[in-house]
This record gives C-alpha cells, sequence and structure tokens, in this order.
C-alpha cells in the first residue's frame, strides 16, 4: 500500500517517476491562461489570511460546500476567515476522491509544506500556521509566484481596462512577465440589460462615438492595439457554443442599433451579431499576428436566487448540450478561405465533444506551424485525474500528443500553481506505463523526454513566442 500523495504520487511505475523527476518537475511554469486579478501582482498584495488566498472566488470550493449542506453565510457570506475555513475543514473530509481533495492537500503541502490532512481535529492548527507563513514576504502574491517558479502568466482584461496594473508590474522591474489577455465578451452580449453602459464605457476607453456597427469595430480595433502595444499576445472568447450564421452588413448594423436602443432582439438577430463578432475579432487576431483562444461549453448563472443576491461567478453554472460541430467547422472554414486563420486553441467543457474537438483541429492544420490547431487541455468540470487522461489519450489517438501546448491553471487563486504538477504527474504516469507495458519503445526514450519536456514547457514557450 503506497502512501497518500508521496514524492512519487500518481507515479506508478519506476519509468513515470523517472520521466517526472527528471525531466518535468523542476520545469519553469508558463501560465498562458488565468484569472488573477493584476492589482494583486502590481501591488505585491499580502493575504491576511489562508481563508482570503485559499476560498475567496474559489468557485470549485463553494461547490462543495453547498454540497455538503453549508449554509450561504459561510461561503460567499459575512462569516469570519475562521468560520469560513472551519467549514471547509468540515467538508474536506467528505471530499474523497473529488478533485479538491487531492488539489487541497497538494496546495497544503507545497506552498505551507504541511502534510498533515485536513480535517475539523486539524482545522486549528492548519490555520494558524499558514496564517503565521503568510506574514512573511515569500508568501506574497510575487513571492508565492517565485515559489512555484513561474515565468509567464496572462490575465484575461477587457478590452476596456486600463491594464495600469499590468504596466506598474513590468515598470516595477518584476522578473516574472505578467501579460494581459484580450477578452472581449461583452461586447458580444448584446441580448444583455448593460450593453448599452458597456458601449458607452468602450467608447470612452477608445475616444469613438459609437452608433454604429463599424464605429463599434474601430473602437475594438483601437483597444485591440492599445492590448498589443503593452505586450498582449493572445485573445480569449467565454462563450456557449460557436456562431457561424450567414448575414450581411446592413442586417448586423440594424441589430446593433436595436442593441443599443435596449430593444427586444430574436434568437436569429443575437445569433448573427455574435457570428459577425467572433469573425471580425479573429480577424483582428490574425492581422495582430495573436493566439486566439475559445472557451465553448459552459451554462452560467442557472441559481437565479444566488445570481440576485451574490451575483455571477458564484460557482452555478453546468456542462451545456449543443450541437457546435457544424457552426465550429463554418467559422474556422471561413478564416482559413480568407488566409485569416491564425494560431487556435480550442477547449471544450463537456467530454462528449471531444473527439470532435480533436478531428477537428486536424482540419485546419498546416505547414506553417507544427501544432497550429490546439485541443486545449482539460478544463474546469474536466480539469481533473479523469479527464486530463482522456483529453490526453485522444489528444494522443487523433492528433500529436508531442505538439500539445499543455497545463495552465484557469484560476483566480495564487495556489493554484500545483495544477501544473498535478498535469505533469499524470501525463508521465500514462507515458511511463506505456514503456512499461511495452507499448512505446524504450529506444526512442531520448524522444520520449524531449517529448514531456516540451508538452510541460517548451512548446508553450515557442506556440506562444515568449
Amino acid at each position: 500500500m503506497k502512501t497518500f500523495m508521496d514524492k512519487d504520487f500518481l507515479l506508478h511505475s519506476k519509468t513515470a517517476q523517472e520521466l517526472y523527476h527528471e525531466h518535468a518537475e523542476n520545469l519553469p511554469i508558463i501560465d498562458y491562461h488565468c484569472h488573477l486579478d493584476p492589482r494583486l501582482v502590481a501591488e505585491d498584495h499580502k493575504f491576511r489570511s489562508i481563508t482570503e488566498l485559499w476560498l475567496s472566488g474559489d468557485h470549485y470550493k463553494w461547490r462543495a460546500l453547498r454540497a455538503n449542506g453549508v449554509d450561504e453565510q459561510f461561503i460567499t457570506g459575512d462569516a469570519t476567515d475562521w468560520e469560513k475555513f472551519q467549514k471547509w475543514a468540515e467538508t474536506l473530509p467528505y471530499a474523497l476522491r473529488n478533485p479538491l481533495y487531492h488539489w487541497s492537500h497538494l496546495e497544503l503541502r507545497t506552498a505551507f509544506g504541511i502534510t498533515k490532512l485536513l480535517s475539523p481535529e486539524t482545522a486549528r492548527e492548519i490555520y494558524d500556521e499558514c496564517n503565521e507563513k503568510l506574514q512573511d514576504p515569500a508568501f506574497s502574491a510575487r513571492g508565492l509566484m517565485r515559489h512555484y517558479h513561474v515565468e509567464v502568466v496572462c490575465t484575461t482584461d477587457d478590452p476596456v481596462d486600463s491594464l495600469e496594473y499590468h504596466e506598474q508590474t513590468r515598470q516595477s522591474g518584476f522578473e516574472i512577465q505578467m501579460l494581459p489577455a484580450w477578452r472581449p465578451d461583452k461586447a458580444m452580449a448584446i441580448e444583455q440589460k448593460s450593453f448599452r453602459t458597456y458601449i458607452d464605457k468602450l467608447s470612452e476607453a477608445s475616444g469613438i462615438s459609437i452608433s454604429h456597427y463599424s464605429q463599434l469595430i474601430e473602437a475594438l480595433r483601437l483597444r485591440h492595439q492599445y492590448f498589443a502595444e503593452r505586450g498582449c499576445q493572445l485573445s480569449d472568447h467565454g462563450i456557449d457554443r460557436f456562431f457561424a450564421d450567414d448575414y450581411t452588413e446592413a442586417e448586423i448594423n440594424a441589430i446593433f442599433e436595436k442593441g443599443l436602443r435596449g430593444e427586444p432582439l430574436t434568437e436569429a438577430e443575437i445569433n448573427k451579431y455574435r457570428s459577425a463578432m467572433l469573425h471580425d475579432f479573429a480577424v483582428m487576431d490574425a492581422e495582430a499576428g495573436w493566439v486566439q483562444q475559445f472557451h465553448y461549453g459552459p451554462i452560467r448563472n442557472l441559481n437565479s436566487r444566488l445570481l440576485s443576491s451574490y451575483g455571477p461567478d458564484a460557482g452555478c453554472d453546468s456542462i451545456g448540450e449543443f450541437n457546435t460541430a457544424i457552426p465550429m467547422a463554418r467559422f474556422l472554414d471561413r478564416l482559413n478561405n480568407e488566409g485569416l486563420l491564425t494560431k487556435t486553441i480550442v477547449y471544450n467543457l463537456n467530454p462528449s465533444a471531444n473527439d470532435m474537438v480533436a478531428t477537428m483541429i486536424g482540419n485546419f492544420q498546416e505547414g506553417s506551424v507544427p501544432g497550429k490547431m490546439q485541443w486545449g487541455a482539460g478544463w474546469w468540470f474536466c480539469d481533473q485525474k479523469d479527464g486530463i487522461e482522456k483529453q490526453l489519450n485522444t489528444l494522443s489517438l487523433q492528433g500529436l500528443l508531442s505538439r500539445f501546448v499543455g497545463m495552465l491553471t484557469d484560476s483566480r487563486s495564487f495556489l493554484s500553481y500545483p495544477r501544473h504538477e498535478y498535469f505533469r504527474r499524470i501525463l508521465c504516469n500514462l507515458i511511463g506505463q506505456d514503456i512499461e507495458r511495452g507499448e512505446l519503445p524504450i529506444e526512442a526514450m531520448e524522444r520520449i523526454q524531449q517529448m514531456v519536456e516540451d508538452i510541460c514547457y517548451y512548446n508553450a514557450k515557442k506556440y506562444f513566442n515568449f
């Protein structure tokens, strides 16, 4: 019987252990998609408690707390930091076989050196030990990034953002690159009541008076250039599905003007507008030489009571069911025919679409860039051992695993970097098992070792030109 979470955690063969410890463990982290608050990095934020650092904004843990019958007061409410931590300590023993059990203990071990299991009996001791260590400057926002050997992080930023904190961080001489990533979802949300307010903000940020669709695109192009001048090399789009309806310029302008006036829009009008926006965003990215990312498949904010009391991102989202293969193909094919299909990463939330996405990206690979079209790492509900293994196995079957750009945190937490370690262990275990079974040749070990290093670090470094 193996010890829980020892140095060979998740590594079930000698070959897997050698691959991880000698070729993956100590590589730097390129976290090319996250939701860290740039202000916290710029100001080198000192966390008041482990609760602020660990539980604030973590909708994964919030969902588990609710499932364990914990009152909302101790999740998003006004309970004290100790009370909220105590409730998490009471919940974690009930999370056996949930990825949170692994993540939480891995975070405690790698950040604080705590090897005890979190439970009601150990809660106070662990809470006090973590809080004591958080007084050390090494546990500040920047200190934690250094601790985890982070080299680059790309945040997620709206076109109206000033990016002042990215500039402040750069000018401070901080050795870790924090780059912005363009996330224009609000410009696509024409059906939302807040759409006009957002367009007004975009008008102010760009200096363009916006009353027609052409002016909207002009304003967005100016902001796109503004981002590029400040180091941005990636876009990201959070969408429920792909949109590729036929439309005319006159139709889109009429739809946009209706949206500005707050008039009701039909589903067909909304889909045409989204189709135009997705295409125009992709054109901007291609012209700038950026990488475009598409996170698709969630249905969001489904608990209306919590939405009204707390707001969005409360942890009330689910995997959606959409037939998106045809519009995805049309969207990519149109760009490809126009010579405007830039490097692209597609992340699907519904694992039933794994084979579809893995085969879809293969349709648009080309000789200009190895692995130009990428199927993104297991995301959100798929960001766990089973989901990661399924993604790696399917990619291996349908494409070239060797060209994969690897893992990212997709997190708001400075303690989420062990997800890279988790991924690397799973990757090395899968490959190690293949070698042990004679399914990969021991004679190709040098190539295999390089493949592991590439997936964990070098592929991303080359792909994003960091």
